[in-house]
């Protein structure tokens, strides 16, 4: 395999933040600002208003006014805005006429020169063949297998946590479970653990954004990345098939002759999805039980409504906030016709904010009906590979909480990445004042 796949493919991410104006200072004045613009020019693909979480009243006026609304970008181009939950539906189902294909553009509203493929950005039936090579680690019986474990890490995770002191539960909680989990079902050293988390946050990071200065430094740490996975490659695939993800890859009928460009694709979706969508949720998880304190008591009088919080998170996190497709042919939707061609951006965000939909979709209500028909894991075959495993990871980890602490209280504002794809946190202080 060639070690310099890092340079070949570039950035993910290949713009800076200094191109995209400022967020509102307030949500008032966002609202304010999307409302007395010109609905031609809203483009919501600005990092700075995931970062401040002002972007919801954008969305709002384009779902209300222009629900397939066309902007031309000076920094991604001329793009599609699909921002209502049935037009979402459509578009994610329709793998036939949107195209995923990294060859085509990808699956975010950023266009690099040459896109990494992976399986996310494939279409049947390359799609199909690499798809069901991993999915035996997200089979029922595997996930059955893997729930003690998680729980024990969990447990002492959470047992370990000082009380009475601010602390860092990104840091603390969220990234070192979801990273435990990562490295187990890849069979990476578990002491080597964090480098997951740092390869994936570098993997989507913006240039001056907190993660990475330089589109170079991106280069020289995911060639790290690569050349480390290359290795792992090598040894599985010298040695029997073994049930991780690597040697699944590496032994699959459909993947053991993948070009190593299709492999480091797939390590990045991997080890992105592995940790973002899990750990953003368990941190948006107490975020949103602070802001919301009724139903953070409804959940601890009620412990049996777990499974209903997590579903209800994913939906309010949506840690995924778009993805994209690439029309292959012309077509029309919700009275606009899109064009050979056009960049299709389905913001998944917007569309489990569908108030036509989704009664008071900016609550945060647990138990609310049909909780888990949220846009958060897409539709069709692209629906996330690892929702299962996300969600019992969110189960678990709340199970265990509610076993020892009577309140996980948030005493500052989060911090939040620069991302108009991944919507997470990089930063969230709490304290715990007692045990149980």
């Amino acid at each position: 395999m060639s070690d310099n796949l890092a340079s070949r493919s570039g950035p993910i991410v290949n713009y800076t933040l200094d191109v995209f104006p400022e967020a509102p200072p307030t949500l008032e004045a966002a609202r304010a600002h999307a409302y007395s613009q010109p609905l031609a020019e809203i483009d919501v693909a600005n990092p700075k208003l995931f970062h401040a979480d002002r972007v919801g009243p954008y969305f709002e006026r384009l779902r209300r006014e222009d629900p397939v609304h066309w902007v031309e970008s000076p920094t991604f181009g001329g793009y599609w805005s699909i921002t209502r939950y049935h037009d979402i539906i459509a578009v994610d189902m329709n793998h036939q006429q949107f195209s995923s294909d990294a060859a085509q553009g990808g699956i975010t509203i950023n266009t690099t020169s040459n896109p990494l493929p992976m399986f996310i950005a494939m279409d049947p039936p390359r799609h199909d063949v690499q798809r069901s090579a991993v999915q035996p680690i997200v089979a029922p019986d595997n996930l059955r297998t893997l729930e003690p474990l998680i729980r024990s890490r969990a447990a002492a995770i959470l047992d370990e946590l000082p009380i009475g002191v601010e602390f860092d539960w990104v840091d603390k909680v969220s990234v070192e479970l979801t990273a435990m989990t990562l490295a187990t079902l890849m069979d990476f050293p578990q002491e080597q653990r964090r480098r997951l988390t740092r390869w994936s946050d570098v993997a989507t990071a913006v240039p001056g954004g907190g993660v990475i200065d330089t589109p170079d430094q991106w280069v020289n740490e995911m060639a790290e990345c690569f050349e480390t996975f290359q290795k792992l490659w090598h040894e599985r695939a010298a040695n029997p098939a073994g049930k991780d993800l690597i040697s699944m890859l590496a032994h699959g009928e459909g993947t053991r002759n993948m070009s190593p460009y299709e492999y480091q694709g797939n390590i990045v979706l991997l080890i992105v999805g592995g940790n973002d969508t899990t750990r953003n949720s368990i941190t948006g998880s107490v975020l949103a039980l602070n802001q919301n304190p009724d139903q953070y008591q409804r959940l601890r009088e009620h412990p049996e409504l777990v499974p209903a919080m997590v579903s209800e998170t994913i939906r309010w996190q949506t840690p995924l906030a778009h993805m994209r497709r690439t029309a292959v042919q012309d077509v029309e939707l919700n009275g606009k016709v899109i064009r050979t061609g056009d960049k299709v951006v389905m913001w998944y965000l917007s569309g489990n904010r569908d108030e036509t939909i989704i009664e008071r979709p900016d609550d945060y209500i647990i138990g609310r009906p049909k909780a888990r028909q949220h846009l958060s894991f897409g539709s069709g075959i692209h629906r996330c590979v690892g929702s299962r495993l996300a969600e019992m990871q969110l189960r678990v980890v709340w199970e265990e909480i509610l076993k020892r602490f009577p309140v996980v209280e948030v005493i500052g504002a989060p911090e939040r990445v620069y991302s108009t794809f991944v919507r997470g946190y990089r930063s969230l202080p709490v304290r715990i004042p007692r045990r149980h």
